[in-house]
């Protein structure tokens, strides 16, 4: 080792010694110092300073001009100090200050602290660099207290230092009431005009959210400069003002001053923000003929701008033409993958990343984790989850929100519970997100369980943590409890709690308090008002709903399309059609709201479910731009209130018309054909499906399965049935209800089973095919813990149909008084369903006197409804009451009521045949009341005894004997056997319910002839099969 390097060796030794040991040590410094300058200083001439001058190091030759200022060797700098310490080199007041600067840029302030407590003598440079220290390196409170520190001194800071101190404030996150402080200072000293404090306090206050302060302060910096303007701009976009951010561009370009990158970023970004393409690509042309195409940050910006574009092909255009990226162009690049839908080549590009690029941080995570929620990506979530974990970012609480998002857009809530619990820091974005993620998975309590843990440990909560938690009220009790809490926190005066508040109240029919939300809210807007419109409709409540819309108008509101297509919904009746409904028609075409697609389409299905069906098809006629909207709306009209027949064959023109078909046209057919038990037509479309590329979209599928169920095919069913990890909640709604439908009990309640291992909430329609499938299965125990579970386990409100299928459930199993005891304490009024179900189990059952009853309350609800009159008919009948029959069909007459007759129909060869009670008009009238006494003959040898008590006529046995055997079931079933060829199922069905005695007949017939017979009857469907039933006699 030469001796000069040893020479500087050992006085850093020295004088790190001396820093770091203090003043005590000062004795073994000097001895170092003296042996280290015995060691190369033997042979120079005496003298007690040495000449930096010459050093062949321009760092130490510019020592004396330029001190300790461009340093850039930390090991030489504190070398150069210690030489100073031993009174080697002079240290004068300016050479410290800039040593000061020195160790702050070096990260080691406290040895800048010391320096500068150990000056002789301090100038105002001193005390500026001091301070300008404890910023550089984020001591931010330091910073602070030593410019008090200063003022107590009477030291005027210079405005680099303030400036430096009002960011420190703003870094600090902490210090806001500092920068006010250090503001009134600055306007004391009158430093406003000063454009480096005025950048900084414009940054300060904009990005605190005070644009108006923004403003004010630009105004009062006498020469603002580029950076000054970035600022401006910058606080314009961070609050969201991002036309403001262009007009100050507009202002900088008609100034002709220049913008320099980080302005230029702005604007790009800004242009990407709005969507504005035009100035855009203006802007393009500014950055390529400024130069600043080559800035990375500018690059990272365009790209951004292009992802918002939407044009992909460009920003990956100006990526690849990038010659220096960094963790944000790749980041860029990425979100506007995602942000495009290109999630495979967001894949790519985070691979490339990943090879070229060692860094990735938490935005690229988070950019690509959202997109992963899908059930074909979320694999690809999984895989990022674990790369999460490799590097260590599982405490990133971005992150772990991302992840929280993805799972719960997965429907993956175990897992989202996972990282929710395994989290060691959370913010309110992480408990709002798994609150969220318990709401949309159907988990109500453990959203609402996870409210109250927040206000027990008193956690910050904002609108959003109550708008998910009144989401998650699933009764209307716990809605009151929550709107309690909402009041006492001071959040009832937000607009979007307030309109959450009218939803809620209107899903639960509570309208009185909906409207009473809508009163107290200081303010409201349109969605406001839509959605109060909106309960009424829901509510049936017409009158209601047009009294808000003048209440609307009123205060001036905006009418918008969804106003008019709730209004629309309002109206149910033909009373309502020319009250409301004409007059709302009205209404639209001075508006001008006719062109609008759902207000057309909106139009068609009111005046068709106002029976006025002509006025829907000559809406629609009289159209002049049919689009798949209104050709939905009018074939969902026809199929609900008309001929199906008329509905199917407006698919097939909507299809001559080249209009495309949707999933919308094909579920609304699929229901048709399934209502109507087309096989062979549900065949057709659903080739027809799949040639289009339907048959993996969800809603088709499923109206596909549920089309197949409805027309006896279960086989079929399960052919399509997706396996059980893809499949969608509706899925496996249609499977159970497919199920129960047809017989299969058992296997319907455990397809429920396997639903809720998989993760799977069950909503009310699952519920309704759980208990119909108990109800007609027998399994009354089961059904009725079902049903409390329902409410108490799942959260599931109790509705109306839930009550019919329990009252259907007991009974049939003739627990009559226990149905009665459970209508009285109904959690909903009862209807027209729950007293048709009870007097049905009355006609089973024999119970006149209960019969009587809920006879009474259906001829309340409607005296001209044919079957109150039949059922309580038939139950008078079997307890063998022919006088009240004679009566009840006197009155029927008397008020025109006519009884709905019984019919069957069988489909062979592509051609319906129907059939009505003792039908004796078709062509093969003969043959097939020969084959019906064949039949009768052949199963009374082997034990057939009819049970006449299922006709209901004051006959002899005989006469009901034959009365039974002309039951339209019966003659299809003949017709069938004649018609088909052997061994081949037959397929029957009735608009009725099938009766006891065709019941067994039809058993037997499957064992004698050995063929399969589906019966399909108005509830049910029955596989009959080696003189076996499906339902095993209880139906």
């Amino acid at each position: 080792m030469n001796p000069a390097k040893k020479l500087v060796l050992h006085y850093f030794s020295a004088s790190f010694d001396h820093l770091s040991c203090g003043a005590s040590n000062g004795t073994r410094l000097s001895e170092n110092s003296r042996k280290l300058c015995t060691l190369t200083l033997v042979h120079a001439p005496p003298t007690t300073c040495l000449n930096c001058g010459h050093d062949p190091n321009p760092q130490v030759s510019r020592f004396p001009q330029k001190g300790f200022s461009e340093i850039t060797n930390f090991i030489v700098g504190k070398a150069l100090h210690a030489l100073c310490v031993k009174g080697v080199i002079p240290l004068g007041t300016f050479q410290t200050n800039t040593l000061i600067s020195m160790y702050s840029k070096f990260g080691s302030i406290k040895h800048a602290h010391r320096v500068f407590d150990e000056m002789p003598e301090r100038n105002e440079a001193s005390w500026n660099n001091m301070m300008s220290g404890f910023v550089r390196v984020g001591w931010y409170y330091q910073a602070m207290q030593f410019f008090i520190h200063m003022l107590e001194h009477g030291v005027r800071p210079s405005s680099f230092a303030v400036a430096s101190l009002v960011t420190a404030c703003d870094r600090s996150g902490c210090m806001a009431e500092g920068a006010l402080q250090v503001h009134a200072h600055v306007i004391k000293c009158g430093l406003m005009c000063d454009v480096f404090v005025g950048t900084s306090l414009l940054h300060f206050y904009g990005t605190h959210g005070r644009v108006s302060d923004v403003n004010v302060l630009f105004e009062e910096i006498e020469e603002p400069n580029i950076v000054s303007w970035t600022s401006l701009m910058v606080s314009y976009a961070y609050n969201g003002c991002v036309k403001e951010v262009l007009s100050v561009y507009r202002r900088l370009r008609r100034d002709g001053v220049c913008c320099n990158e980080n302005a230029m970023a702005t604007v790009v970004r800004s242009c990407g923000v709005l969507g504005d393409k035009k100035m855009g690509y203006q802007v393009l042309g500014s950055v390529i003929k400024s130069g600043l195409v080559t800035s990375a940050s500018v690059g990272n910006s365009l790209v951004s701008m292009f992802g918002n574009f939407d044009s992909i092909e460009e920003a990956s255009c100006v990526f690849d033409e990038m010659k220096e990226l960094d963790t944000i162009s790749w980041n860029s690049i990425i979100t506007a993958c995602v942000h495009t839908g290109h999630f495979e080549e967001s894949l790519e590009y985070f691979s490339q990343m990943r090879c070229t690029h060692t860094k990735t941080d938490y935005i690229t995570i988070s950019a690509l984790l959202p997109v992963c929620g899908s059930a074909q990506n979320l694999r690809w979530g999984r895989g990022l989850h674990g790369l999460v974990v490799k590097s260590g970012l599982e405490t990133n609480v971005c992150v772990c929100n991302s992840l929280l998002s993805m799972y719960s857009q997965a429907r993956k809530s175990e897992d989202a519970e996972f990282v929710f619990g395994a989290m060691p820091a959370k913010d309110l974005i992480s408990w709002n997100s798994m609150m969220a993620s318990h709401v949309e998975n159907g988990k109500y309590r453990r959203a609402l369980r996870l409210l109250v843990e927040m206000l027990q440990t008193r956690k910050a909560m904002n609108y959003v943590t109550f708008t998910t938690a009144l989401s998650a009220c699933y009764n209307f009790e716990k809605l009151k409890i929550v709107h309690a809490f909402v009041i006492l926190l001071g959040l009832h005066h937000n607009l979007v709690i307030g309109n959450t508040l009218v939803t809620m109240y209107g899903n639960f029919g509570s309208m009185a308090e909906a409207q009473r939300v809508c009163k107290t809210m200081p303010e409201r807007d349109e969605v406001t008002w839509n959605t109060l419109i909106g309960g009424h409709a829901d509510n049936k409540e017409p009158n209601a709903a047009i009294e808000a819309f003048n209440l609307l108008r009123e205060e001036g509101v905006l009418v918008n399309y969804i106003t008019i297509v709730n209004l629309l919904g309002a109206c149910l009746s033909p009373n309502n059609l020319f009250e409301h409904g004409m007059p709302i028609h009205a209404h639209i075409v001075l508006a001008g709201f006719e062109s609008d697609t759902f207000v057309q389409s909106s139009l068609i299905t009111m005046y068709a479910q106002c029976g006025d069906l002509n006025t829907s098809n000559y809406i629609f006629d009289v159209l002049a731009n049919k689009n798949s909207s209104t050709w939905n709306a009018i074939i969902s009209a026809n199929a609900h209130y008309g001929p199906g027949e008329e509905a199917l064959q407006l698919i097939v023109k909507m299809r001559n018309d080249r209009v495309h078909l949707d999933q919308f046209s094909f579920s609304v057919a699929l229901a048709i054909i399934g209502n109507l038990t087309l096989l062979d037509e549900g065949q057709q479309l659903h080739s027809l499906i799949i040639k289009l590329g339907f048959e993996s979209n969800d809603y088709v599928l499923n109206a596909t399965m549920d089309m197949y169920g409805k027309c006896g095919e279960i086989d079929d069913v399960f052919r399509i049935l997706p396996c059980p990890r893809s499949r969608s909640q509706r899925s496996w709604n249609i499977l159970i209800s497919a199920l129960a439908r047809h017989g299969f009990f058992q296997q319907a309640r455990e397809a429920f089973d396997k639903m809720l291992d998989l993760g799977l909430r069950p909503d009310h329609v699952t519920f309704v095919s759980l208990l119909s499938a108990c109800s007609h299965g027998g399994l009354v125990d089961e059904g009725l813990e079902y049903f409390s579970l329902m409410s108490t386990e799942f959260g599931v409100p109790t509705g109306i149909e839930h009550c019919v299928c329990i009252i259907d459930l007991l009974g049939r199993a003739g627990r009559l008084d226990e149905a009665e005891t459970f209508i009285d304490k109904m959690p909903v009024p009862p209807n027209d369903l729950v007293w048709r179900s009870l007097l049905a189990a009355c006609k089973i059952h024999g119970n006149l006197e209960l019969a009587r009853k809920a006879a009474d309350h259906l001829f309340e609800l409607d005296s001209s409804d044919d079957s109150a009159y039949v059922l309580y008919s038939n139950v008078c009948a079997s307890t063998r009451r022919w006088r009240d029959v004679e009566n009840l069909r006197k009155q029927m007459e008397s008020h025109n009521i006519k009884k709905k007759p019984a019919c069957s129909w069988i489909k062979l060869q592509n051609q319906v045949t129907t059939f009505g009670m003792g039908d004796q008009y078709h062509p093969q009238n003969a043959q097939i009341y020969a084959k019906l006494e064949e039949l009768k003959k052949i199963i009374r040898e082997t034990g057939y005894v009819p049970d006449t008590s299922y006709s209901l006529q004051d006959t002899d046995e005989e006469q009901k004997e034959h009365n039974l055997w002309n039951h339209s079931e019966r003659i299809a079933l003949a017709f069938g056997l004649i018609n088909s060829s052997k061994g081949s199922p037959l397929r029957i069905f009735k608009n009725l319910r099938v009766c006891g005695d065709c019941h067994s007949v039809f058993k037997m017939v499957s064992e004698i002839i050995g063929r399969k017979i589906i019966l399909r009857d108005a509830y049910r469907f029955h596989h009959f099969s080696s003189g076996k039933c499906s339902c095993s006699d209880y139906w």
